[in-house]
C-alpha cells in the first residue's frame, strides 16, 4: 500500500541549527499515525514542511502519489491538508459558524454575493450545525455563540470538527488534549476515533503516552531531527517508546 502522504529526505536548516536532517515520513490511507520526540527533536519542523507553514531547503513531500510544493498553510489547505495546531488559531469573539468557515466564508447566491459580497449566513449555520451534530458535539446549543464561551474541550472539538469538515485528505492534531482535563480529553479522544472511523488519516502529536498507545496505528520516533523508527503499539510498551525517543534503548530498526 502506498502512503498517501510522504516526506523523503526534508531538509530545514535555521542558521546553525539544523531542525531536520534528512527526514523521512509516512502517512498510510486511514491510520492514525502517532509523532512523538523529545522537545526539539524536530517534530514541529516534519508538521510544518508537511502543512505548508514552512518551505523545506531539501527533500520532497509527496500527496497520493504527486509531488507537492506548498508555500504556505492555505495552498496545503486547498490540497485538503487541514492542521488543528495547539494554540486552537480561532477568533474567541466570534461565533462557532464564523470560527468554521473563518478565511472560507460562503457568499451568497447571485448578484448579492459576487457584487455586494453578501455572506450566505444559512448556509454557513447549517453546515456547522450538521458538522457538529454528525460528531456528536451538538451539546453546543447556540451555533452563533461565541468561541470564548465554550469550555476548553469544546473549542477544541470545534476545531477537529472545522478541521474533519474540510480536511477532504489528512488531519494534522498538534497537542490536541494538552490543555485539557480528563472528562474534556477522553471526548477529544472519542472525537479523534470517529473522525478516523470516516477513513480520513490522522498526523496525532502527542507528549501524552496513553493517549498515543490509545489511539495510534503506527507510532513514528523523532529524533535528532529525523525518524529514528516507526513502532507498532501493540509490540511495544510506553517505557520503550520513551526509551527510544531519548536515546537511552538502542532503536528496532533504522527507518
Amino acid at each position: 500500500m502506498e502512503p498517501i502522504l510522504k516526506a523523503r529526505g526534508l531538509v530545514k536548516r535555521y542558521g546553525k541549527v539544523t531542525a531536520l536532517d534528512h527526514c523521512d515520513f509516512d502517512l498510510m490511507p486511514g491510520e492514525i499515525l502517532a509523532v512523538i520526540g523529545d522537545n526539539g527533536a524536530g517534530k514541529s519542523s516534519l508538521i510544518k514542511a508537511v502543512s505548508g507553514a514552512v518551505t523545506p531547503d531539501e527533500g520532497t513531500v509527496t500527496l497520493e502519489g504527486q509531488e507537492v510544493r506548498f508555500s504556505s498553510p492555505i495552498e496545503a489547505r486547498e490540497a485538503g491538508i487541514e492542521t488543528v495546531y495547539q494554540t486552537l488559531a480561532m477568533s474567541p469573539a466570534l461565533s462557532i459558524a464564523d470560527n468554521m468557515f473563518m478565511g472560507r466564508e460562503l457568499r451568497r447566491p447571485g448578484w448579492r454575493g459576487r457584487y455586494l459580497r453578501q455572506l450566505d449566513r444559512p448556509a454557513m449555520e447549517k453546515f456547522a450545525r450538521d458538522k457538529l451534530t454528525e460528531l456528536g458535539l451538538m451539546t453546543i446549543q447556540n451555533i452563533n455563540q461565541a468561541v470564548e464561551t465554550l469550555s476548553g474541550g469544546q473549542r477544541q472539538g470545534v476545531a477537529v470538527a472545522r478541521a474533519a469538515a474540510f480536511g477532504s485528505k489528512v488531519i494534522i492534531l498538534d497537542e490536541p488534549t494538552a490543555a485539557l482535563g480528563v472528562k474534556e480529553s477522553r471526548k477529544v479522544l472519542e472525537l479523534i476515533q470517529d473522525v478516523k472511523s470516516r477513513g480520513i488519516p490522522i498526523i496525532l502529536i502527542s507528549h501524552n503516552m496513553p493517549h498515543v498507545f490509545e489511539l495510534a496505528d503506527r507510532i513514528h520516533v523523532h529524533r535528532l531531527g529525523k525518524r529514528l523508527c516507526v513502532i507498532d503499539p501493540k509490540d511495544y510498551t510506553m517505557s520503550d517508546a520513551v526509551a527510544f525517543m531519548t536515546g537511552a534503548k538502542e532503536a528496532p530498526q533504522a527507518a
